[in-house]
């Protein structure tokens, strides 16, 4: 997703069987995870009771911060190797997707401020939810705060989620994560949903709350269930629509699924009277999905974590509780150790 705003992604969820996962079970894992997908997430879930985002004492926002700290810290100890990917410039074809969000947002941003002033609180919050925004800043940040951490990140010239694909593809991680589902029109191997939001959630707008636990979907096992290729499968999503194309009213998963195969691919579909209904080329949304931009220059060091650095940038520049950061460092320390160990074991094994 670029930083211009968060991304829905494309709504394959109906035909997507996904099978539940233990964070124990991706030990030892090297786990590429889309950046502004858990960037927004963050902004959107760490929040007041209000709505409001936390902030230090300058004013600035430090939700995404707390996030990415916390949660990683999680991941970590739990032994996995986060990678996280940043966006670069968007494809021409997202810029009117862009531009719809800015607007989503303004309007919730509107309903928001409304809201509080009436006292409305839970829908305040709700609204609030809907009105994150993703700056040049907060990715600045959120790479300092990596660094410190000892952990690698790597800039996209286009789609993160293309770039996390690839490094699937070439074997330098297991899995891309993402909530979207468009890792695997990108031709991400193997996806894992829920990792940064795992644990008790409360769903939105219901005083309910459900335990969320990461899924992973395998590409190859999807395409077989689904009796389709890799290609098939990205026409599909642009049936449904994706970030570069509004789809087709009245077109859900199901019927998506069922065009292609009777037609054979989107190429057939947009010469039938259905075609007519594409505000842009299909065939140019599908080469952004086959053909991406993408970087094979990029380097995946696991350094040490600095204590010291972590405090400095957290405590002391953004008003982070002390002895809060030391759990979360020493939940760091613990999992490399343990990394440690594993590669010793490896060597020795």
């Amino acid at each position: 997703m670029s930083y211009h705003g968060a991304g829905m992604g494309v709504q394959l969820g109906d035909i997507v069987s996904k099978q539940k996962i233990g964070l124990e079970q991706l030990r030892g894992q090297i786990i590429a995870i889309d950046a502004m997908n858990s960037l927004y997430q963050f902004l959107s879930i760490i929040r007041q009771r209000d709505g409001e985002l936390l902030k230090d004492s300058k004013g600035r926002i430090t939700s995404h911060l707390s996030g990415l700290f916390y949660r990683t810290a999680n991941l970590i100890e739990a032994g996995i190797k986060p990678v996280y990917v940043f966006d670069g410039a968007p494809p021409k074809l997202k810029l009117r997707t862009v531009e719809q969000r800015r607007a989503v947002r303004r309007e919730a941003a509107e309903e928001w401020a409304a809201a509080l002033k009436e006292g409305r609180i839970e829908e305040a919050k709700k609204f609030a939810q809907r009105a994150g925004r993703v700056d040049e800043r907060m990715i600045k940040q959120a790479q300092t705060l990596l660094g410190h951490m000892g952990l690698p990140w790597v800039q996209a010239p286009g789609e993160g989620e293309a770039q996390a694909a690839h490094l699937v593809q070439r074997g330098d991680a297991w899995a891309a994560a993402s909530q979207d589902f468009d890792s695997l029109l990108f031709g991400a191997p193997m996806l894992v949903r829920n990792l940064a939001i795992t644990g008790r959630r409360k769903l939105p707008s219901k005083d309910v709350y459900v335990e969320v636990f990461p899924e992973v979907i395998e590409l190859q096992a999807l395409l077989r269930e689904l009796g389709i290729t890799q290609e098939q499968l990205v026409d599909i999503g642009i049936l449904i629509g994706t970030d570069y194309n509004a789809g087709i009213k009245g077109i859900g998963p199901k019927k998506a699924l069922e065009l292609i195969k009777e037609q054979g691919s989107i190429k057939q579909i947009a010469e039938t009277e259905l075609g007519e209904k594409f505000e842009v080329d299909p065939i140019e949304v599908r080469e952004i999905f086959l053909k991406p931009n993408i970087t094979g220059k990029y380097g995946l060091e696991w350094g040490d974590p600095d204590p010291e650095g972590i405090k400095e940038f957290l405590c002391r520049e953004h008003d982070f509780s002390e002895s809060r950061v030391q759990t979360g460092i020493d939940r760091l320390l613990k999992g490399q150790r343990e990394r440690e160990q594993v590669s010793l074991e490896k060597w020795f094994g």
